[in-house]
């Protein structure tokens, strides 16, 4: 989309002012994510020094002034975690400390987000601590892409934007116009978000997979709730870590008579051994989004990195515009 045509789409950008009050900036951990949004939106990205001194320590520094202007930090906290948070925090509390009218975190994907609540005695509610934290730097909004936990938003006590990666991965999948369709959520935590997909897909049947966790990155799966026999299954995730639950949920639709799997997430997180688990012939294809770069080491045939830019770019819009971005997915 060029820029004319991206600022005819936009009247948030519309008048020489408001553009020139909008201000993105991008973290390190993905720039390629925040030029294409910056594209959609018809600006070009903040400039900004960032380094990292020899003992780890980092530093950032706007290049350019910020009074009064309305700034977005796009930075998903993917690997290495601790370093893409620590660097959104400091360029929050650049950004605050040169006296920008308003501050939004843009949290493609948001961290910590699995420790959402206390599973047993003496264990920290991370998830928690890291919304403590984004607002203590001061931060004035947060705009994330699908949560783990959509209660996180509740952890913040500033203007919270939840927006999903789904319309992106059903406008893909309803272009296949499989047939004998079946959404299967691959545990009981992701029925919503399964439901919610299958509605998207013309009201495809779902199936559920019983699974219990034995430990952390380990999942024991036990029995599929659900008709799956001749059918094309889609599983539906938020992430794909180290891929253990999409593997066995695989294995196991396949001896329930599934004819073809596709694996669909939002978060290709991908940690070792997610890549050799995901092309060993288990699916057909593995389709992810760009909120976290995948880099050309990590990729494998079957699988296909959609971009959410668009979807980030019209959220960011219709916030610096005061229109609404839940209207974006009904």
């Amino acid at each position: 989309m060029s820029p004319s045509a991206a600022l005819a789409l936009h009247p948030a950008l519309s008048s020489a002012t408001e553009q020139s009050r909008l201000r993105i900036f991008s973290g390190s951990a993905n720039v390629d994510l925040s030029q294409e949004v910056a594209r959609y939106l018809g600006i070009t990205l903040g400039p900004m020094v960032q380094k990292t001194f020899a003992d780890g320590e980092l530093y950032v520094q706007i290049q350019e002034s910020i009074r009064g202007r309305d700034v977005y930090l796009i930075q998903p906290c993917c690997k290495p975690v601790n370093d893409h948070f620590m660097e959104l925090l400091i360029m929050i509390d650049a950004c605050r400390r040169a006296s920008a009218r308003q501050v939004t975190a843009v949290l493609p994907y948001y961290c910590y987000a699995r420790a959402d609540r206390k599973t047993a005695g003496r264990e920290s509610i991370a998830a928690k601590l890291i919304a403590n934290l984004v607002v203590k730097a001061g931060a004035n909004r947060v705009l994330a892409m699908d949560l783990h936990s959509a209660q996180i938003q509740g952890y913040f006590d500033i203007p919270f934007d939840h927006v999903y990666g789904s319309p992106v991965l059903i406008r893909y999948l309803a272009e296949k116009a499989f047939p004998d369709l079946v959404v299967v959520s691959p545990d009981v935590g992701g029925v919503a978000r399964a439901r919610a997909f299958a509605k998207k897909l013309d009201d495809a049947p779902l199936a559920i997979i019983d699974k219990r966790r034995q430990a952390h990155n380990k999942a024991e799966v036990l029995n599929v709730i659900g008709d799956v026999r001749g059918k094309t299954v889609v599983l539906v995730d938020d992430m794909i870590d180290t891929a253990g639950t999409m593997h066995e949920a695989s294995r196991l639709l396949r001896r329930e008579g599934a004819e073809r799997i596709y694996a669909c997430a939002t978060h290709a997180v991908l940690s070792d051994p997610a890549c050799e688990r995901l092309s060993d012939g288990s699916f057909e294809e593995v389709i992810v989004t760009n909120t976290i770069p995948v880099p050309e080491s990590r990729r494998f045939s079957q699988l296909t990195v959609l971009s959410v830019a668009d979807l980030i770019g019209e959220a960011i819009s219709r916030i610096h515009d005061d229109s609404s971005v839940s209207s974006m997915f009904r």
